[in-house]
């Protein structure tokens, strides 16, 4: 390898953390040709993991290294969400299946490449698109190794959870979650709820923190917040909560 490639390798080992999955669209961009990227993978400085996406050779990468790559490197809003988020915050009693399951959201207009949806990164991937909450509204910064990666905040993470309910999430659940969350931000909830367009969230959540007491609710302009008209049957067979008409799983209402 030439004096000019070296120097540029090196130029790249010590501008990027160990880690995370370096996408060749980027690396392009950088000023690492194709060409180059080959050289470097022949050199056995570099492993594919898939096309268009390369790991420094010998470095365990896990799927945050890869939704590293998705939000700094290709742009998109991808993000651990769900219980997942709430499980790396400490904050979710469901730590067992953090082990085997993450769940994440995106945007509707974000494609996940191939090589993140067909590497084995250990675990099971979900990932959910929608456009039900703007793609940047709640998200936090969450060190890991030595990177960064944008993940949602509680309040964000339980209206993911609420999204998914009741048929990919049971709502039982989802208070039981609720009822350990007694310090959100007032102006981080209110954000969230009027940049939300689910009515089926909105009520579900304002309904489930009524229920658990928490003081933050209180400071809620809910004037400022569409709920919608009329009535909604989250289950069918449930009881009516008149004051959020919504329709809610028997277990729930009963549930103190």
């Amino acid at each position: 390898m030439n004096t000019v490639r070296k120097a540029k390798l090196n130029t790249l080992l010590s501008s990027q953390p160990a880690g995370i999955v370096l996408t060749s669209s980027w690396l392009a961009g950088q000023g690492y040709s194709l060409e180059l990227q080959k050289q470097y993978r022949k050199s056995q400085w570099f492993d594919s993991i898939g096309t268009g996406a390369l790991v420094r050779h010998g470095d365990p990468v896990d799927y945050l290294g890869g939704v590293y790559a998705l939000q700094t490197q290709l742009g998109l809003t991808v993000h651990p969400a769900g219980k997942t988020a709430l499980s790396m915050q400490g904050k979710s009693h469901y730590l067992e299946l953090s082990a085997t399951k993450a769940q994440l959201f995106g945007g509707v207009d974000d494609a996940l490449p191939l090589w993140f949806k067909k590497h084995d990164w250990g675990l099971s991937l979900d990932c959910k698109l929608s456009s039900f909450l703007p793609p940047e509204l709640g998200l936090v910064e969450y060190a890991h190794k030595g990177f960064k990666v944008k993940i949602s905040s509680p309040a964000r993470a339980v209206m993911e959870c609420l999204y998914l309910a009741p048929k990919a999430q049971p709502i039982l659940e989802v208070f039981e979650l609720m009822e350990g969350l007694n310090n959100l931000r007032p102006a981080v909830v209110q954000a969230l709820l009027e940049g939300c367009n689910s009515v089926k969230v909105k009520r579900l959540f304002l309904y489930l923190a009524d229920k658990a007491g928490h003081d933050w609710l209180a400071y809620l302009k809910l004037d400022k917040v569409d709920l919608g008209s009329g009535k909604r049957a989250i289950v069918s067979d449930g009881v009516y909560v008149s004051k959020y008409q919504i329709t809610v799983p028997r277990e729930l209402e009963k549930h103190v």
